[in-house]
Order: structure tokens, then C-alpha cells, then sequence
């Protein structure tokens, strides 16, 4: 495994991101894993998150688009993260953008919070993880009715391998397919266990026998086949 994935997910631990026990998530199934990109707070912590996120968008995406999109509201400060990560490691003057949750009337007007979209712009959505793809279904909409814009790709930080809406291919797969642009993670799951499984890490196991079970089992109703 890569070194930068494996520092990923020791950030990921160390920032109380990555978390094991029993969890509802937004799709509605329960997972014994849970990723919350929310819990990075303080500023070092963005800086490396926006650090990652940029290496991985320039080593899937290369750098020939114009606007980063973060979906309200965890999109937001990853978005404003990678946007500035990306200047400083490739001297690229990317632009972010966001949606508002309510279309504001007065002022800065419109749905939009940073860049407006133009017809032409090229566009990567980032965000925190992406379990179902129910996500890229409000996201989608939005992106398209701002602007005729071109949707390079999706980045997320964790790839969960769970099956999408369909419930027949991955979440991931499913977005390539029905929306035609790729989405991509930093890490998978599957890197996750096999690094920390058993592995001591600042003298505890994070992953033991019964956690590395419920995964497993997990995995035997939601996994990707």
C-alpha cells in the first residue's frame, strides 16, 4: 500500500474521523464503521486534509479543471481546503463553490456560496464519503441547473464498497455509470482493514477480531460482490 494512504488513514484515526460501534447512517442502514469528515476542526487538520485531497485529485483527475464543489455542508470547508492546498502544491488557481440548503433572496443573492458556474467550467465534486450515491442525486440537479457545466469527476476520501441505489454495483460504479463522470476515493475500506487490522497503533488495536467480524458481516449484506 502507498505510503500517503497509509498516513491518510492514521490521520484518519487521529483526528477521531474514522470511527467503529454501531452507527444509522443517512442511506439508513446500519454500519459498524462510520466516517465523519465534520470532526476535522482545527487548522492543521484542514491543511493536511485539503493536502490529501488535492494529491489524490491531481493524481486521478490531472489539474484541467476550473471549479472545486463542495455540497453543503461538510462540502464546504473541504472545498475551501483543497482549493487552497492546490495553489500552494501546483500553483492552480482553482476556484470553490458550494450550495446553500435555502436559495438566499437578498444580498449575495442565488443557491450558490463562493464561485458562480459559468456554461464551459469544468468541475470536481468533493466530498467526505459516499455510502448509497444518494448524495450525487440532490448534488447532480444543482451543478445543472446553475450552468452547462462539465463534471470531471468525484472525490471522496473513503470508499465505503458498499452496493448504490440499484443494489447491484458499487456506490462509486454506479455513479460512473449513471451519471458518466468517474468518482474515486482516497482510500478504500479494504486498505482500511488490511492495515489496521491487529495492528498495533499508539498501543491500541483499532481493529480487532469483533470489529473485523461486524465489518465482515456487514460487508455479506451491503458489500460490493
Amino acid at each position: 500500500m502507498e505510503q500517503y494512504k497509509q498516513e491518510f488513514i492514521e490521520f484518519m484515526v487521529d483526528s477521531n474521523v474514522l470511527k467503529f460501534g454501531d452507527f444509522t447512517l443517512k442511506s439508513g442502514r446500519k454500519s459498524p464503521f462510520f466516517m465523519n469528515a465534520g470532526a476535522y476542526v482545527t487548522g492543521t487538520q484542514l491543511m493536511r486534509l485539503g493536502e490529501y485531497y488535492a494529491k489524490a485529485i491531481h493524481e486521478n483527475f490531472g489539474d484541467e479543471f476550473d471549479v472545486l464543489f463542495g455540497p453543503a455542508y461538510k462540502g464546504i470547508p473541504l472545498s475551501v481546503a483543497a482549493t487552497i492546498a492546490y495553489a500552494k502544491l501546483y500553483g492552480r488557481e482553482i476556484r470553490y463553490c458550494s450550495n446553500r440548503k435555502e436559495e438566499k433572496d437578498h444580498g449575495d443573492t442565488g443557491i450558490l456560496l463562493g464561485s458562480k458556474l459559468s456554461d464551459g467550467d469544468r468541475v470536481v465534486i468533493i466530498e467526505d464519503v459516499t455510502t448509497s450515491g444518494k448524495s450525487i442525486e440532490e448534488t447532480f440537479p444543482i451543478l445543472k441547473a446553475q450552468a452547462s457545466v462539465e463534471i470531471k469527476g468525484l472525490m471522496v476520501s473513503l470508499n465505503r464498497m458498499e452496493v448504490g441505489l440499484g443494489g447491484s454495483v458499487g456506490a462509486l460504479d454506479e455513479i460512473r455509470q449513471k451519471y458518466g463522470f468517474e468518482a474515486r476515493a482516497i482510500v478504500s475500506m479494504a486498505e482500511v482493514v488490511e492495515y489496521l487490522y491487529q495492528r498495533p497503533y499508539k498501543g491500541n488495536i483499532i481493529i480487532d477480531d469483533t470489529i473485523k467480524a461486524a465489518i465482515d458481516k456487514y460487508y455479506e449484506e451491503y458489500g460490493v460482490k
